[in-house]
């Protein structure tokens, strides 16, 4: 057995060196998706997404009950886009945490919105990523958001 153990330990290595890097690719698609959308480029955040991708968000109602809207995705771009460059916004990741079966990912990400230099409001994204044709893919995001319990 002790002749096997550098063997093992090799193989372990290996399996967790490759399972760092599938993680990798998903962050940096994850990553640039953020790029896009800080630079308000369309084209970029297009190029991260699935041609059927879903946004939806969980937020409050008017009310005080928790609602969720499923949000169109050319909406959505053109809403970014349409920002003015006077307004500084961005959305700072705080973690990211990465679960990867085959060519299925899913990424976990709290965040802090920040709207020309001010909290605007706080939540969780939650990716859901497919690998298609060798690249990952955003296939479904959901997000949560809220204005109390951001002072992480």
């Amino acid at each position: 057995m002790k002749k096997f153990a550098p063997l093992i330990l090799f193989l372990i290595y290996l399996n967790v060196s490759a399972q760092n890097t599938v993680q990798s690719e998903v962050q940096k698609t994850i990553e640039a998706f953020f790029l896009g959308f800080h630079a308000k480029d369309s084209s970029l955040i297009k190029k991260k997404v699935s041609e059927n991708v879903i946004i939806q968000t969980i937020g409050r109602a008017k009310g005080g009950s928790d609602i969720l809207m499923t949000e169109d995705f050319g909406k959505f771009l053109r809403s970014i886009e349409s920002i003015p460059d006077s307004v500084d916004f961005k959305e700072r990741l705080l973690s990211i945490k990465i679960q990867v079966d085959g060519s299925m990912a899913n990424a976990w990400t709290p965040y802090e919105f920040w709207y020309n230099g001010s909290l605007s409001h706080c939540g969780v994204n939650s990716f859901q990523l497919f690998k298609d044709k060798g690249e990952w893919k955003i296939i479904y995001l959901i997000d949560t958001r809220r204005k109390e319990g951001c002072d992480h």
